[in-house]
């Protein structure tokens, strides 16, 4: 008997006339134990909700239309709920795309992952603290004693990554589903991550399918590969050769889109530096988070560690300055303190020759218009209770004053620039797929016309086809503006891509700094080298698995 046997599985969405569109078409495979399975395709082809079915989730709107997906012998499309509820997380557990919407936001994260322990393997709750703090630490979590009290918005996207994968870890499931998992870590993290994975299957037989837009993750991760267009498979085959040698068009399309560090920058990056003033001055920039308040803090000396700590650069008009480090290194810290989301404790910026303000409520509105942000997790910077249109609209309201049809025109040209359809607009955020979500968020910010766009991992969440159009576009745009870029990225393939400097961060502070492409082919640093490698999927040092999974808690 397979472990899992998905047999011609049919899901639908209702649409506009209360029909059933299918968004996974008559899918079948298999898995079996201790196997990988990637599934890989563009956003939209129905992965995660062909990821939710397995589980037997479906998103309001949506149902099976028929097939089965059976879990050692069970169905779990036809499961009651007490049936579910034992199968979840116990023999079958998911890491998500969206960190930030699968944790409870009004609790620790620690306390989120004890719970899991103590409901499904019996543990009390100093045994499910110990084991949850082991956890945290096999997946690379810094001090995990301090992050076990912090709530979700208190640590970094890829921190909340790792808190989602060591909470389906918890319980070693026999099949663990994941869904873009590594999209907001840092390559550094995102080695040690997968290889820990690779480890527990190793160790414990755990089947794993993972899904992603990385087929070079597939290759370094899967035994075998499904490739997906508009909900269908395409191609199936063993992952290295479908990696190195693809049979259909769309997978030769997926597998050129990949940006790669061991190719040479862009012809178009090669151009003269820009000249003249900068447009925007960093000078010796610090930043320190408070310490939340608790009891033990009235006697505890504290401790005040910088998040950004005297960071200096400068970005010229039209220039494109990459950001790369680890996840927690500083870089969106410095973002929102670009923007006014965070004051400084120290240090200057400038724009435009003009000493910016801390606070954006003390930025005039013109400034505002004129330095957008992009962030990281799209779904959590688009208001949920508004449309596209409105979300689109709105900014151009506000900065030009353009009234509501014209202002209704031009969002869909906004749209169509990040290749979005215009009925998109009727539509709420949650009703759009991860990688569509963010196109709306980089819309809205090309909306105000701005000179100076803070990316931060805007790329993150799309696939590389999209990937490569949006990057495509952001090219465009300021060539036709000359405006600026500061992009935050760990995927250093997009940074030699895009940006004609970049600046290293680690710990807060500027190991290193100059032309990316010689940075790229002759780093200076050890931690640049080491960013280097992992981007090259060369895996990092880890802990070896037995003495993660076998220590004391590890098992029930």
């Amino acid at each position: 008997m397979r472990l899992l046997d998905v047999n011609h599985l049919s899901v639908g969405y209702l649409d506009v006339r209360n029909e059933l569109v299918p968004a996974v078409d008559d899918v079948s495979f298999f898995l079996d134990k201790g196997e990988c399975l990637g599934i890989v395709g563009e956003s939209g082809c129905g992965k995660s909700t062909l990821a939710r079915a397995l589980m037997g989730y479906f998103r309001p709107g949506s149902r099976p239309m028929g097939g089965r997906v059976l879990l050692e012998g069970r169905d779990t499309l036809t499961a009651d709920a007490a049936s579910l509820r034992e199968l979840r997380g116990r023999r079958i557990a998911m890491v998500p795309q969206n960190p930030l919407s699968s944790l409870t936001y009004h609790m620790r994260v620690g306390p989120q992952v004890a719970e899991i322990l103590e409901i499904h393997r019996g543990l009390d709750a100093k045994a499910a603290r110990s084991r949850t703090l082991e956890l945290f630490e096999a997946t690379n979590l810094p001090d995990p004693e301090r992050l076990y009290r912090r709530f979700p918005h208190e640590i970094s996207g890829g921190q909340r990554q790792r808190v989602v994968i060591a909470a389906a870890l918890a319980c070693e499931p026999a099949v663990m589903i994941l869904d873009e998992p590594t999209t907001a870590l840092d390559t550094i993290t995102e080695m040690q991550v997968l290889k820990l994975v690779k480890d527990l299957r190793d160790t414990t037989e755990t089947s794993i399918v993972y899904i992603t837009h990385d087929l070079t993750l597939t290759d370094y991760m899967c035994d075998r590969v499904l490739v997906m267009l508009d909900g269908r498979i395409v191609e199936h085959g063993i992952a290295s050769e479908v990696f190195e040698s693809p049979n259909e068009d769309y997978t030769r399309m997926l597998v050129s889109a990949i940006p790669r560090i061991d190719t040479g920058p862009p012809e178009r990056k090669l151009r003269l530096m820009p000249t003249g003033n900068p447009l925007l001055e960093v000078d010796e920039l610090s930043f320190t988070y408070r310490v939340p308040w608790s009891p033990k803090s009235i006697f505890a000396k504290p401790r005040t560690t910088p998040a950004v700590d005297r960071v200096s650069f400068q970005v010229g008009s039209g220039e494109t300055l990459g950001l790369i480090g680890e996840s927690g290194s500083g870089k969106s810290t410095i973002a929102n303190i670009l923007v006014g989301l965070d004051a400084p404790g120290s240090g200057r910026v400038a724009f435009d020759g003009h000493r910016l303000d801390g606070s954006e409520k003390g930025r005039t509105l013109e400034q505002r218009r004129r330095i957008q942000i992009i962030f990281q997790d799209p779904l959590s910077s688009l208001n949920p209770r508004h449309r596209v249109e409105t979300i689109l609209t709105r900014p151009l309201s506000m900065f030009f004053g353009t009234r509501r049809r014209e202002a209704r025109d031009r969002a869909v040209e906004l749209l169509a620039e990040v290749d979005l359809p215009a009925d998109i607009l009727n539509r709420f955020p949650r009703q759009l797929s991860g990688g569509q979500q963010q196109r709306v968020a980089i819309a809205r910010a090309f909306a105000a016309e701005p000179d100076l766009i803070l990316c931060d991992e805007v790329t993150s969440a799309l696939d590389v086809s999209v990937q490569a159009q949006v990057l495509d576009l952001l090219a465009r745009i300021q060539r036709k503006t000359g405006a600026a870029c500061v992009f935050i990225s760990h995927d250093l393939g997009v940074i030699l891509q895009v940006a004609q400097r970049c600046v290293v961060l680690k710990d807060g502070r500027v190991v290193e700094a100059g032309l990316t492409g010689q940075i790229f082919a002759d780093p200076d640093t050890d931690y640049t080298r080491m960013l280097l490698a992992a981007a090259s999927r060369q895996e990092q040092p880890a802990e070896p698995a037995d003495a993660i999974w076998a220590g004391n808690g590890g098992r029930a």
